[in-house]
């Protein structure tokens, strides 16, 4: 069995009191998700998904490592895949650039819509936590 790691994070960011979250649609698939990607030989899970969020959305974003979440699956007979959450947010006014070869579409999407957006079960469950952790620390109360 072969194993492989992502690292991504669900990118908040919040425009007059209005929380939205970055979706990514992949051109492979067509599923809608959050930007992820593979670690590089000698890159921190931090890092990695840094790295991923700009080249897949031409953002440059605040990771916050507090919340980290962890998803696997078998993505092809004899490969299990661990791919690892954070929560990041992005300044308001932030412009994307979407990565033509991997990415169809970006969009920012209402935080109390997007679980509907987004196409996987396990990914639901990501955002659904990350959305409970940045209204937490995030938003006024």
């Amino acid at each position: 069995m072969r194993t492989e790691k992502s690292c991504g994070a669900v990118v908040f960011r919040t425009i007059e009191d209005k929380t939205e979250i970055l979706l990514i649609r992949h051109v492979n698939g067509g599923h809608w998700a959050f930007p992820k990607g593979h670690v590089e030989k000698g890159e921190t899970e931090e890092q990695t998904a840094l790295r991923e969020i700009l080249e897949e959305t031409g953002l440059a974003v605040v990771l916050d490592n507090r919340y980290r979440q962890v998803v696997s699956y078998s993505p092809k007979k004899d490969v299990i895949k661990d791919v690892v959450y954070f929560v990041a947010y992005a300044a308001a006014d932030s412009e994307t650039v979407r990565q033509e070869s991997e990415i169809s579409r970006i969009r920012w999407v209402d935080a109390s819509d997007a679980v509907g957006y987004v196409s996987f079960d396990n990914d639901k469950k990501v955002m659904m936590g990350a959305i409970e952790h940045y209204m937490n620390n995030y938003t006024k109360k």
